[in-house]
């Protein structure tokens, strides 16, 4: 980022905003605005020999580079300028900043409010006496967390790396997938009091103009104090408020984000969080892995069957089983049904409420699990389940096959790529058991309409969330339900983009075949 675009001055300034051209009359406001605070660091400074001039370099601990400070700011001004006799103070300030100032980027500032965002974003100030206008020299901090690998979305083949809390590490991570002059970004700084950075991308040419558009113009609407994780963000920004379905798909990974972009959809990063938000978001794009592009087309469109079937027993295998015992025992073979009915004959409670406790069980487990010390936090969650489910069956409170069903569901709501959506589904379980224990399969076949219906009614930002299913597109379907050889996907998603539809130098190929 320029230091231009790292300059944020506020919409209207007015006079009392505006610096001094006393150096101790700009150091006393800055004092009293950030409250004496100990880590502001206030370096003063006279130079020249015949003619002196007081300086100030104003910088934050912690924020700011010391040894940038001390070795391009500080030593070069107090070594060079002590050399020059008749410098006039009408252009000095000029003259510091041409001749002497060794950092990449430099600029200029007149009012406090860029001077406060310029030190409060690790950069450096420097105030001389005399003049109303300050320079700002690029002093970041490199302190920054490694470049792991992601945590939520590993692979076995694949790239081991994962964004990090810095917004210019982000972007510098997908640069280095899309070496391309048309990789744009565009910044905002959303917060009244964190004054967060966040940054959308996208590619030039390839991505729609109004989906553009409209993620700036959302993200302009945008009126809270507070930005500190990319959360914040996906909920002003989605299209159904008050859906349970995400419509803004995020990913820790900068392969997938690099794949979304090349797909012509909009990536928004948040400094502070490892999560990149991209818009607009697709239902199978939840149910895609990074790894399906990187082996065999046929093993991949295996593991999406694998995944579509494990999304189903995840939502409708604890109401298919409240159903079929407690209303339809006929479905069910002679022995199956002696079998579950012996097992029952000692559970005090009906079919619902025991799926229910157990459920309910398995969920406070999971999150008991998730929230405990790394350490010990997988071990107290399958000893727990073990304990708790046999205890459970031979204590008589529930059957056996009720264990069997909910544990087939966890395992099978593990499969989803993106935890969003495992989230969704873990809660639509509870309302599809309700159902089935007053309708029984009349009841959850009623569940999964109105969930198919609200899914064909969503949109993320103009397109319908269940496209290429919803409406049917047949030339999207190669990257879908199955996926196809490489080879084969030319073309891009067509209700995402419409300017660039044609991926690489087929363009005159594809075309002369329409």
């Amino acid at each position: 980022m320029s230091m231009s675009n790292n300059i944020k001055t506020s919409p209207s300034h007015t006079t009392n905003d505006l610096l001094y051209t006393s150096l101790s009359k700009n150091i006393k406001v800055i004092q009293n605005t950030l409250g004496h605070s100990n880590d502001i660091i206030i370096r003063e400074i006279t130079i020249g020999a015949s003619d002196s001039h007081s300086i100030a370099v104003i910088s934050i601990d912690g924020l700011s580079d010391k040894t940038t400070i001390s070795n391009s700011v500080i030593d070069k001004l107090m070594a060079n300028i002590e050399e020059e006799q008749n410098i006039e103070i009408t252009t000095i300030n000029q003259y510091i900043r041409n001749s002497y100032l060794t950092v990449g980027d430099v600029a200029n500032i007149e009012h406090f409010t860029a001077l406060f965002n310029a030190i409060l974003n690790g950069e450096t100030v420097i105030l001389l006496d005399g003049f109303a206008e300050g320079i700002v020299t690029s002093t970041r901090s490199a302190k920054d967390r490694a470049v792991t690998e992601p945590s939520t979305e590993s692979v076995i083949r694949g790239p081991r790396e994962s964004f990090t809390e810095t917004l210019r590490t982000n972007t510098a991570l997908i640069r280095r997938k899309i070496k391309s002059p048309n990789l744009w970004i565009k910044t905002r700084v959303i917060g009244d009091v964190t004054q967060t950075d966040v940054a959308i991308m996208y590619i030039n040419g390839i991505a729609s103009d109004k989906v553009v558009a409209e993620v700036l113009a959302r993200l302009d609407r945008i009126n809270i104090d507070g930005i500190l994780e990319s959360g914040y963000i996906e909920d002003f920004i989605q299209d159904s408020k008050n859906s349970m379905f995400p419509t803004v798909y995020n990913s820790e990974r900068p392969d997938v984000i690099a794949g979304e972009l090349l797909d012509g959809k909009v990536a928004i990063l948040v400094d502070g969080t490892p999560f990149v938000l991209v818009v607009p978001a697709l239902f199978t794009s939840f149910l895609q892995s990074a790894e399906d592009y990187y082996q065999h087309w046929m093993i991949s469109s295996l593991v999406r069957v694998l995944r579509f079937l494990g999304i189903s027993l995840a939502l409708v295998a604890p109401s298919l089983y409240v159903a079929i015992t407690t209303f339809h025992q006929e479905m069910l073979p002679t022995a199956m049904l002696i079998s579950i009915a012996s097992q029952r004959e000692g559970v005090p409670f009906p079919a619902v409420v025991e799926a229910l406790i157990m459920e309910v069980a398995f969920e406070v487990l999971r999150e008991a699990g998730l929230r405990m010390p790394r350490t010990i936090g997988p071990a107290v969650s399958i000893v727990g389940t073990l304990v708790i489910g046999q205890a459970a069956v031979d204590a008589g409170v529930v059957s056996a096959v009720m264990v069997i069903i909910v544990a087939l569901t966890a395992i099978c709501s593990f499969l989803f790529p993106a935890y969003g959506l495992s989230n969704t589904i873990r809660v639509l379980r509870f309302p599809l058991m309700i159902l089935a224990a007053m309708f029984g399969l009349f009841g959850v076949m009623f569940g999964i309409m109105v969930i198919i219906l609200h899914l064909c009614s969503i949109r993320s930002f103009g397109v319908p969330y269940l496209s290429p299913f919803a409406p049917l597109i047949i030339q999207d379907q190669k990257d879908a339900f199955l996926l196809f050889p490489r080879r084969k996907l030319l073309t891009r998603p067509r209700l995402v983009n419409q300017k660039n539809i044609v991926r690489g130098h087929n363009n005159k190929k594809i075309k002369s075949r329409k």
